[in-house]
């Protein structure tokens, strides 16, 4: 540490991680320091210490910044700790807290949130009154539907009754009498029995279209409320929340409580219509029996109960564990690059396999709870038919009954019975929507205390834009264990420029966030004009208020479109479109954006991409500041408005912003000294508090903190030039992945410098790489999730069982199980068939029969409900492992795609994270017990036919006969509700990736006041969908009516043939119930399963979707035989005539015969216009993309035939904008480690971050290397994140170092000590270092400035200087 400078007013101490902290102390600072250990004693409850210790600093994210601890309290490296041992990944228990019980209340209210299922009534809130009044149309006809088996029931029984009466006549004298008589009551109730399947018909079909439609709507419109809801949240509930998990929750959750509210309820309903009428219809023609029967209730209704209570907290366990993995998806796809770098694909898989593992044992839970409930239910069940045979033989043998009546009351009993059993599966979709609404609904529910969405408050008819903070005490919700403002007062004044200077994590960030009110004050105010911003409207308050950020977010739509965003909320949100252009273009004109946006192909049109992915950081960087003028605010906002732009750009921009400021309150954050040196007053700000303010001139003769902030940042003198006048042109950081879009920006020159070479022209001229690319550009690959293949359920199923091959042992035993349990119907049907003849016996030989049959009937309950449990167990099993498996398996097919795979926009970060949740769960609806009741289903359906044919030829040919009239009939519906799917997935899917674009961007969202128009557009995306569906709703509902009564009409038919043939001697009592019982249990059978078409449908999309991604093959791979780097590898990288054109846009050249060589240990920058293809260079010595022409080598190796897992182990890679993940800094850091994490010791982890000037800091945390840096980092400064990637590089001890931009987030003293680090550690390392500041190249051994894809300069800082060129 530097001793303190002479003569400085006070005593100067400067962080160990660079970050210099207070010089001028407070006379309450001067208190505390005195009163050291006693007073830190109090507030930690700590013994005191005889070493002097100090209170450590909090930084802007609530991170601690700095403790002076005496070096014997600190651990030793590598020292193990007393505690006991963890995975990298996890963090020890959080200290507890020193907050008042007010403060307690107030950040617990922000982060509280109730899990309990909601009301079923609930999943309602969002229907419209008419819509209501439709599902209650719906439900009459549900109820009518569902009465019809009841009372097909009845005529069963009357028509068994004949047919046993004609059958015990059969040897009378008087036969023509008795058969015409048969024949005319059997062919009458026939007739009802026919009556009643077209009332079926018409009933069903009527509220199958209206809950399908009103269901569709009320899901749009949660759909729209969720997104909304979330966008009207506080800043602090995404401290926690990551955009992955939005977009999950808003396609999965959504799509639960869709199938909870849709279709589902009707079939409910109407399987309660058949169970109460059922039993009503049994009371009424014999209660003794029906009393007997009802005895199963009980025991149904508690295994159900019991059951229910498991498989909802399994199902609220697994939808929370798919939301996390949804969250951890979206943070790998979405920075990808950094994944490929440090080929940490096998970690992040692992930690994805963590939250599969979750919820693979809650849906194995829920299988074994539904197994046992499926075994006591249908024990009971078919036990009853033991029972009623039993006691319906005593019953005719008292005379109470007749045969007719016992089978109606039986049937009535076990159709109403049975349908609890076939309306547990719908039981489950409507737990499964009130659990999924349960986490929606508290989202809805929670109205923040910053209410973005709110009407109240004042809105001012003028605002000056005087800004006060007034003993501002602040906490982040996240952190709150660390204060972050301590006691701050100050005031902006109107129309003044004020910046904000000061070590990172001194709070200066926090300070924007509360005057933008993201934030409130725990204790304190912040004042605008006088007036408390809490008492403001939120609304009012942002639109007098324009933000430029430091990384600057641009959406998926074209520059017009993102400037005139920065419209909404004033009032010229509403003018003409031309108004509005000449506003649009006047403010980029001001950020020195008009040039380079009129050179690009479709001038202000042009879509700028994903996330700005089209655009370089310059660029997004300017069309942000256009944004932010464009309205005229009263208030402006810049944290490091400049820092991604050129010396040049940044020059001119700077006066734009110097003439926008004027009249305006103006707060700029900045870390180079051109920025703000000339602002009207300058706030010093340290650990929370102002330690020094005044003017440029001031400050510097203090010779305190802003001083040596000033002799920090200036260069060796020139013997010609000023340094600080040097224009370094056009050199932005290309941060995306098409750097092509840069190559017609440079078409025209912008400010003073040297007019560029015409790159438009380049495109034209027929080099080798544009033979090479034309040729590309006719066969580009088409593998999307979007448009997928149109593969055979077939060959879909092959896929899944070679995916899941440890499956296939339960699906055969599953499937053994089924084909057992599909064969109870038919022997049912002979057991039947001879019960009823029996009946035509008296006394003891009725008796005899009568428990002989009931013997029978129970061996049956023990066997159907042993192997339909074993059936749902082994189902269950497999399902569980195939659904887990598919989504491992397409995590790591998305980890092994290429970069190029991602730029495409259909491959985009919400897309891709939605199909990870969704695609998995579709193909669970089929591969678990939808499968087993279609294997059980044809089982019955084939097993039934032999039987029947067995036993009665001629029926059973006219029921086979009828059967393809239901099997037609749900194969036509099975297609349209493909198509209908097909088409819904690509739109829901674009809604998605709307929702995640503006989930992750919440803070420019809000900025912009944009939370409104977002949900108007999202709404929109949402219609597409619905349209489609809606198309299809009367004619795939009306086709699965139609199969649903098919089954009665068959029952109706073979009644009135099978009594002609009973009357002519054909067939006998029991052939025609054996034949008949199989012929129907087939036939409704065949119609009930197509009830799970939608399933079916679902999955074979789903699992589509997974085969289209699991073929797509990356192109950049390592080749069989490919070779390795040596140990001693010596780093010298070559670029030999390279061209090169991204795929994405293939006809824009970026590189055009790049020669370029890098001598092993030299550091090497590279420099240059937005374009020139700097950044590319970078990617390409990555590896992320292969030249079109020429070659970029290793020690004289091309990298395309290296292994590239053991190529990236040699080089490492610090970013622009540095990319943390969701974990504790120690995981992050270890990311970067080759060998794995266990074998490194601390010693060498502690090392790697004293190199990158970041381990003090570490070590003064409450957790230390177990601090959680938050969702993408977001708990700790730019700074700080940017060191941590300096470590994370570091500590696999690269043999070349690729430095792109990597000090830009970094203040100016924290920059002069890492940079010193760099330089450290670049000794004996190949460097290449893409930069815009001098300070950070000079030193380079050799610098190339490029243009146009060219090399135009080489030589060193002082040669190129002397060239007076570019």
């Amino acid at each position: 540490m530097d001793p303190p400078t002479d003569g400085a007013p006070a005593p100067v101490q400067e962080d160990p991680a660079g970050e210099e902290l207070s010089e001028k102390v407070s006379p309450s600072q001067e208190q505390t320091a005195i009163a050291g250990p006693p007073h830190l004693s109090l507030i930690r409850e700590e013994p005191p210490s005889t070493s002097e210790k100090r209170t450590p600093d909090i930084d802007e994210k609530g991170a601690r910044t700095e403790s002076n601890d005496s070096p014997s309290e600190k651990h030793a490296p590598g020292e193990p700790q007393p505690e006991t041992k963890r995975h990298f990944w996890q963090r020890k228990p959080a200290p507890s807290s020193d907050l008042t019980p007010a403060e307690l209340t107030a950040l617990k209210a922000i982060v509280d949130e109730p899990l309990s299922a909601v009301a079923f009534s609930a999943l309602f809130r969002f229907s419209t009154p008419f819509e209501l009044f439709l599902n209650s149309l719906g439900l009459i006809c549900a109820i009518g539907a569902g009465a019809a088996q009841p009372c097909m029931s009845l005529m069963f029984g009357k028509l068994t009754q004949s047919f046993v009466t004609f059958g015990a006549a059969l040897g009378g004298d008087d036969f023509s009498a008795v058969a015409d008589m048969f024949l005319g009551v059997a062919r009458q109730d026939a007739m009802y029995i026919a009556i009643i399947a077209a009332g079926m018909y018409v009933t069903t079909h009527i509220y199958m279209l209206i809950w399908s439609y009103t269901g569709e709507l009320s899901a749009k419109r949660i759909r729209e409320r969720y997104l909304q809801a979330v966008l009207r949240q506080d800043i602090a509930f995404f401290d926690t929340l990551g955009a992955g998990e939005v977009s999950t929750r808003i396609q999965s959750n959504t799509q639960l409580i869709q199938a909870g509210i849709g279709e589902k309820v009707p079939i409910v309903v109407t399987y309660l219509s058949s169970f109460v009428t059922g039993y009503i219809i049994a009371y009424i023609r014999s209660w003794r029996l029906a009393l007997a029967l009802t005895s199963i209730l009980p025991c149904i209704s508690i295994s159900v109960g019991i059951v229910s209570y498991f498989v909802g907290r399994a199902l609220r366990t697994n939808q929370d564990a798919i939301a996390a993995s949804g969250s951890l998806a979206e943070e790998v796809i979405s920075t990808i690059r950094t994944t490929k770098a440090f080929e940490i694909q096998h970690i992040l898989s692992r930690l994805y396999r963590m939250h599969v593992e979750v919820a693979y044992h809650a849906q194995m839970t829920n299988m074994i709870s539904q197994s046992v409930l499926m075994w006591v239910f249908f024990f009971v069940l078919w036990s009853a038919y033991a029972l009623s045979f039993y006691y319906g033989t005593t019953l005719v043998l008292d005379g109470i009954g007749d045969v007719g009546v016992i089978v109606n009351v039986f049937m009535a009993i076990v159709m109403g019975s049975f349908s609890l059993a076939q309306m547990a599966p719908e039981m489950q979709s409507i737990a499964a929507a009130r659990t999924a609404a349960s986490t929606i609904w508290a989202t809805i529910d929670r109205v923040p205390t910053i209410d973005s969405l709110s009407p109240a408050g004042l809105q001012p008819p003028t605002c000056e834009g005087r800004i006060t903070f007034s003993n501002v005490h602040f906490k982040y919700p996240s952190r709150p264990d660390v204060k972050v403002l301590k006691g701050l007062s100050i005031e902006f004044q109107p129309g003044k420029t004020a910046a904000l200077v000061g070590a990172s994590g001194s709070g200066k960030s926090t300070i924007v966030s509360m005057v933008e009110r993201f934030y409130d004050p725990i204790d304190g105010s912040v004042m605008l004009d006088g007036v408390d911003l809490r008492d403001l409207n939120l609304q009012w308050l942002r639109s007098q208020i324009g933000l430029v950020s430091q990384e600057p977010t641009l959406f998926a739509t074209t520059v017009k479109e993102n400037i005139a965003y920065g419209l909404l909320g004033t009032p010229h949100e509403n003018a003409s479109p031309e108004e509005k252009f000449v506003l649009i273009k006047n403010a980029a004109v001001e950020a020195n954006a008009d040039s380079f946006i009129r050179g690009l192909p479709d001038g202000y049109e042009t879509n700028v991409g994903q996330a700005g992915l089209l655009m370089s950081g310059g660029q997004k960087q300017r069309i942000a500041i256009a944004r932010a003028i464009v309205s005229n605010p009263r208030i402006l906002l810049l944290d490091e408005a400049t820092s991604a732009l050129d010396t040049q750009s940044e020059g001119v921009v700077q006066e734009a912003l110097d003439k926008a400021s004027r009249g305006r309150t103006t707060i700029t954050i900045a870390h180079r000294l051109t920025t703000i040196k000339d602002a009207e007053h300058i706030y010093v700000m340290d650990s929370g508090m102002v330690v020094e303010h005044g003017t440029h001139d001031q400050l510097v003769s203090y010779d305190g903190s802003y001083s040596r902030l000033v002799n920090a940042q200036k260069l060796r003198e020139e013997k010609h030039h000023d340094p600080e006048e040097i224009p370094l042109v056009g050199t932005e950081t290309r941060t995306s992945a098409d750097d092509d879009v840069e190559s017609v920006i440079s078409v025209k020159p912008e400010g003073n410098t040297r007019p560029s070479k015409e790159l438009a022209r380049s495109v034209t001229l027929r080099s080798v790489a544009s033979a090479i690319t034309n040729k590309d550009a006719r066969g580009i690959s088409d593998n999307t999730l979007a448009a997928d293949k149109n593969y055979s359920l077939s060959y879909l199923f092959y896929r899944m069982g070679k995916l899941a091959k440890e499956a296939l042992p339960y699906y055969w035993c599953g499937t053994f199980c089924a084909m057992v349990t599909g064969m109870v119907y038919p022997v049912f049907g002979i057991v039947y068939g001879g019960a009823i003849q029996d009946f035509q016996g008296t006394g003891e030989t009725l008796r005899a029969a009568g428990n002989h049959n009931a013997l029978q009937f129970f061996v049956i309950a023990i066997v159907a409900s042993a192997f339909l449990c074993l059936q749902c167990l082994f189902f269950g099993k497999a399902a569980a492992i195939l659904t887990s498996q598919i989504r491992n398996s397409s995590f790591d097919a998305l980890m092994r795609q290429d970069v190029s795979w991602y730029d495409e926009e259909r491959h985009s970060t919400g897309v891709l994270t939605s199909s990870l949740a969704e695609n998995p769960q579709k193909v669970n609806g089929l591969g678990g017990a939808t499968l087993g009741a279609i294997v059980q289903s044809l089982t019955t359906v084939v097993g039934g036919a032999i039987v029947a044919l067995s036993f009665g030829w001629k029926i059973a040919l006219v029921g086979i006969a009828c059967l393809p009239l239901t099997l037609m009939a749900g194969i036509v519906r099975l297609q349209v509700v493909v198509l209908k799917d097909r088409r819904n997935m690509i739109a829901y899917e674009e809604s998605s990736k709307l929702a995640c674009e503006v989930a992750g961007a919440i803070r420019t969202v809000a900025s912009l006041k944009r939370e409104r128009s977002a949900c108007a557009e999202y709404s929109r995306s949402l219609e597409e969908p619905l349209r489609h569906s809606q198309r299809t709703y009367v004619f795939s509902t009306g086709l699965y009516a139609f199969s649903q009564a098919a089954s009665f009409g068959t029952i109706a038919l073979l009644f009135w043939y099978g009594s002609g043939l009973m009357a002519t001697q054909g067939y006998s009592v029991k052939n025609f119930f054996i034949t008949m019982m199989s012929v129907i249990f087939g036939s409704m059978t065949a119609g009930s399963v197509f009830a799970l078409v939608p399933d079916i449908s679902l999955a074979k999309g789903g699992a589509a979707s997974t085969v289209t991604l699991l073929d797509s093959e990356p192109t950049i791979v390592s080749d069989d035989g490919a070779q390795t780097l040596p140990p001693d590898v010596k780093g010298q990288l070559e670029f030999r005539g390279v061209h090169f054109r991204y795929p994405s846009r293939p006809r824009i050249p970026v590189l055009r015969g790049v020669n370029l060589m890098v001598k092993p240990g030299e550091s090497v920058a590279i420099c240059g216009a937005s374009g020139c293809g700097k950044s590319t260079m970078i990617q390409l010595v990555e590896r992320f993309y292969d030249p079109l022409f020429g070659d970029v080598t290793i020690d004289g190796v091309s990298l395309r035939r290296l292994d590239l897992a053991n190529y990236h182990n040699h080089i490492a890679i610090v970013s622009q904008e540095p990319t943390l993940y969701a974990g504790t800094i120690r995981f992050n850091i270890l990311l970067g480690a080759i060998k794995p994490t266990e074998e490194v010791t601390q010693e060498e982890l502690e090392d790697a971050c004293r190199n990158a000037n970041i381990l003090d800091f570490i070590t003064s945390l409450p957790d230390g290397f177990e601090t959680q840096v938050g969702n993408k980092g977001t708990a700790l400064s730019g700074g700080q994140k940017q060191r941590i990637a300096i470590a994370r590089a570091l500590i696999r001890n690269p043999k070349v170092l690729l430095l792109d931009e990597a000090t830009s987030a970094l203040d100016s003293q924290s920059e002069k000590v890492v940079q010193e680090a760099l330089d450290k550690a670049s000794r004996g390392r190949t460097t290449i270092a893409i930069a815009h500041r001098l300070s950070t190249i000079q030193n380079c051994d050799r610098i190339y400035f490029m243009r146009d894809g060219v090399v135009e300069e080489q030589g060193t800082h002082d040669e190129l200087l002397e060239k007076r060129g570019g």
